[in-house]
């Protein structure tokens, strides 16, 4: 009894333990095309486009509003940033031009001087709601009538802001600090909303990136958890063997009864573990012989016989199915097989 439990958690910990390092995979990948194409700083200049200045030239959002925008839209198409200045924020702040498409240009001189330059555009990701209410009120400042000046302007041009600047201004009954406050929790509030927005479309960017990952590696669950088994019942073997019962030498014999040395089988066999094996049939799987420096090796005809192996599609499933959990996920299944604590 006490074995059989033992090969059911090797079993769970070479599964978890596998789907955890293609998740982390997965995330790291896109974790990297998020910073090489400023994902991050382009999303939130694209709400501010579409909140300061309107739609884009193209009469569309600037936002995605479609997954396949996800894709296509927001990383290659117009960059929604302002150029990067260099300079900080000019000691006086200039007055709303009474033209479209220029507030959000105003609003970047007020918070540059956070900025460092990326391919020629703004890096600003982030922007907390007390500095956003704070350049609101510098941008009213400069306007003859103050916050009424500001609402006229934003109202002369068509911004949309005018409509959320108005209601607060009416709501905090014309009071200037009650103003300022209620600017910095409705901006808060639209970060809060857009960060969820942003988590939405990346689970969709996840969820292409871990198909990709698992046809690349052409990871089968299925027939890696019957590998794990056998891995098992080797080493069950040699166990057996040790204690005196050769008749459990059949798993073992079976494998090595190809024609050649025998003992080079059973040595690799005994020390290459199912954890090494699962990237085996990736298109380009990694070498590491007993003496020498690893190497890659190309392996795209064994690759795509089993893509095009229909019955691997069940197993191919499972593993994306498993991976769309995430590496958090599995990191905390981990965790409670094998004891480890959390360091928080």
């Amino acid at each position: 009894m006490i074995g059989l439990l033992s090969v059911y958690v090797d079993l769970a910990l070479g599964l978890v333990t596998s789907f955890l390092l293609l998740s982390l995979l997965v995330s790291g990948l896109n974790e990297g095309f998020v910073r090489l194409l400023s994902i991050r700083s382009k999303f939130l200049w694209a709400y501010l486009r579409d909140t300061m200045d309107g739609a884009a030239p193209s009469g569309h959002s600037w936002l995605p509003s479609t997954v396949s925008d996800v894709f296509a839209k927001l990383p290659f198409s117009e960059d929604p940033r302002p150029a990067h200045n260099e300079q900080p924020a000019p000691s006086e702040v200039a007055p709303v031009p009474e033209r479209e498409g220029a507030l959000t240009g105003l609003f970047y001189q007020r918070v540059r001087e956070i900025d460092y330059a990326r391919r020629g555009r703004t890096s600003i990701s982030d922007i907390p709601p007390e500095r956003f209410s704070v350049a609101m009120m510098e941008m009213a400042s400069a306007e003859k009538d103050g916050v009424e000046g500001l609402l006229a302007k934003l109202q002369a041009v068509g911004s949309p802001l005018h409509g959320h600047l108005q209601g607060l201004w009416e709501g905090s009954q014309r009071d200037l600090n009650r103003f300022r406050q209620g600017v910095e929790r409705w901006f808060d509030a639209e970060m809060q909303r857009l960060s969820m927005l942003y988590r939405r479309y990346v689970k969709w960017v996840v969820a292409v990136l871990g198909f990709v990952v698992v046809l690349l590696f052409s990871m089968d669950g299925l027939e890696y958890a019957k590998t794990l088994l056998r891995d098992n019942a080797y080493r069950s073997a040699v166990s057996a063997i040790a204690a005196g019962d050769s008749d459990r030498l059949e798993p073992l014999r079976e494998e090595c009864a190809t024609p050649g040395n025998p003992y080079r089988c059973v040595t690799e066999t005994l020390s290459s573990p199912a954890l090494v094996k699962v990237f085996d049939h990736a298109i380009v799987s990694v070498v590491i012989p007993e003496e020498g420096d690893p190497s890659l090796s190309w392996n795209g005809g064994v690759w795509w016989e089993r893509l095009i192996t229909l019955s691997h599609w069940p197993g191919f499933l499972v593993t994306y199915l498993a991976l769309l959990f995430g590496a958090p996920f599995w990191w905390d299944v981990l965790r409670r097989i094998t004891g480890l604590r959390s360091t928080k």
